[in-house]
């Protein structure tokens, strides 16, 4: 398939605007041009019934969490954890806004979006403590943030996507907290992929191979610990035993391929998987609904299966 037409003129204007690749720029340039790119392309966000910004307890020092809340209802709310994209280097709370207010809504449910620590100042493991930390902290503490802990679940786009699998496989492992549904929208699965998709995309004018080396080399501070788990979930010993997931994927993504893999495989060993591939889309169409029809269907689609195994009833 061509590419979408909304997506080709968006590459359009970014070749005659000049605008460079991410990874060509420092990481505070880099950060500053995702949010403003972010913003464009998901615009202002839907209004919700409550937005409120405070802190939890995490492995070296507070984390920052923003709560959603889609209406004035009587507590405890089906709750989603949204982890941000940006390769672990980029993003933040700010990133995910726009994506955390159309999933309350349209769930509806309680998303609680947590400020983990960025590499390179802070790499593996620390985002993926911060995300398991906050897991357990908000399930343990379920009443004071409004959450009904027996529907709970986590999300997350790219890498956030990504930290949201390792959230899940740590969750089995210790036993908590108790995960009703997973939702992976193009995540990273396997530092050393080497996928078709992955030497398919190269274009500059869109997210490539280059820009998921230039973010794995500011997350990992040695090439070892890419074959951790936690790291490539696909390079799990087994996947028994995990939350229903939702695996989303972009056809113009180098990541592609192993994230259908993922989905795969969770579904070999046992675990209920829908799986569905964007035809036209490059990586990061989720977050532009403002701009992309299809990032709109992807947010519907999201809020369906979560309505489904968070047993919530749509809004009349």
């Amino acid at each position: 398939m061509p590419l979408d037409p909304q997506v080709q003129a968006m590459r359009d204007r970014t070749i005659e605007d000049g605008t460079p690749p991410l990874y060509t720029l420092s990481i505070e340039e880099a950060r500053a041009a995702d949010l403003a790119a972010i913003k464009a392309g998901g615009g202002a966000g839907e209004p919700v019934h409550e937005v409120t910004d405070r802190h939890l307890p995490g492995p070296d020092g507070d984390l920052p969490i923003r709560i959603y809340r889609p209406r004035s209802t009587a507590d405890p709310l089906p709750t989603v954890l949204y982890f941000f994209g940006g390769g672990w280097t980029l993003g933040s709370i700010e990133t995910s806004d726009g994506v955390c207010r159309s999933l309350a809504n349209a769930v509806p449910c309680q998303v609680i979006t947590i400020g983990y620590r960025l590499a390179p100042e802070h790499r593996f493991p620390a985002a993926v403590s911060d995300c398991y930390a906050a897991a357990c902290w908000i399930a343990g503490h379920a009443e004071e943030v409004g959450a009904d802990p027996a529907r709970l679940a986590v999300a997350g786009d790219s890498a956030g996507g990504n930290l949201a699998a390792a959230v899940t496989l740590l969750a089995r492992q210790h036993g908590e907290p108790a995960l009703a549904a997973q939702v992976l929208v193009y995540p990273n699965t396997d530092y050393r992929g080497d996928t078709g998709s992955m030497r398919d995309n190269d274009d500059p004018a869109l997210f490539n191979r280059r820009s998921v080396a230039w973010y794995w080399k500011h997350y990992l501070s040695n090439p070892d610990d890419g074959l951790d788990p936690l790291v490539s979930p696909l390079r799990a010993e087994s996947l028994s035993g995990l939350p229903p997931a939702l695996v989303l994927t972009a056809e113009y993504d180098p990541l592609r391929d192993e994230g259908e893999q993922y989905a795969d495989r969770l579904s070999s060993a046992g675990v209920a998987v829908e799986s569905t591939r964007y035809t036209g889309m490059p990586h990061g169409f989720f977050t532009m609904s403002a701009t992309l029809a299809a990032a709109r269907d992807a947010h519907e689609q999201v809020a369906a299966f979560l309505r489904m195994r968070l047993e919530t009833t749509p809004r009349g």
